[in-house]
């Protein structure tokens, strides 16, 4: 039988799963030569260092919540359905879901930054129509919803044996509606 050839996708693959069962601390050469089925030397052969493997399997988990987000989201619910979307990837990926939080995000400085970076542009539009706000006004509820969603989350996914999502989900509406209330009383801040 051939030597089955050894690539670069095939070791990223192999490390992504590792940190998806079981967390980066899974993440190790020999770990990945066991999971392919090889030695490893042509895991060495393919990454300079292991900072350069933990960036392609950060690539691969943000590609992968994406993908979840964008099958999980209702188009008639877009802002409700997208914070529920990130508890269940947290509860159903707690591993990718920390890995995703917890990677270094460069070119930050603020949270509008932090905004512009994690938001897709055309959910506060969205917002603004659905619920008659401003753009300012939708891009401030946005923002506080998508922090608080993201400390529930990161909640959710280091919790053993975990909280129910009908909890996390009562929070959520609850936080919406504090933060809506904060928005409209600083209506003449935000326009």
């Amino acid at each position: 039988m051939p030597k089955q050839r050894i690539t670069k996708e095939m070791v990223v693959n192999a490390a992504f799963e590792l940190a998806r069962a079981g967390g980066m601390e899974q993440v190790m050469v020999k770990t990945i030569a066991e999971r392919l089925g090889c030695s490893v030397q042509p895991i060495y052969s393919y990454c300079n260092n292991m900072e350069e493997l933990r960036r392609d399997i950060e690539a691969q988990a943000r590609d992968f919540i994406q993908d979840y987000l964008a099958a999980h989201i209702e188009k008639d619910d877009l802002f409700r359905s997208t914070g529920q979307a990130y508890i269940n990837i947290a509860r159903e990926e707690p591993h990718l879901f920390k890995l995703f939080i917890l990677q270094q995000r460069n070119d930050v400085s603020s949270l509008e930054d932090l905004y512009n970076a994690e938001a897709s542009p055309l959910t506060a539009p969205a917002i603004a129509g659905q619920y008659g706000l401003s753009l300012a006004q939708a891009r401030r509820l946005h923002l506080n919803m998508l922090i608080y969603t993201i400390g529930l989350g990161t909640i959710f996914s280091v919790s053993k044996p975990g909280i129910m999502p009908e909890e996390i989900f009562g929070m959520q509406e609850e936080a919406f509606q504090a933060f809506s209330a904060q928005v409209l009383d600083n209506r003449e801040e935000l326009v």
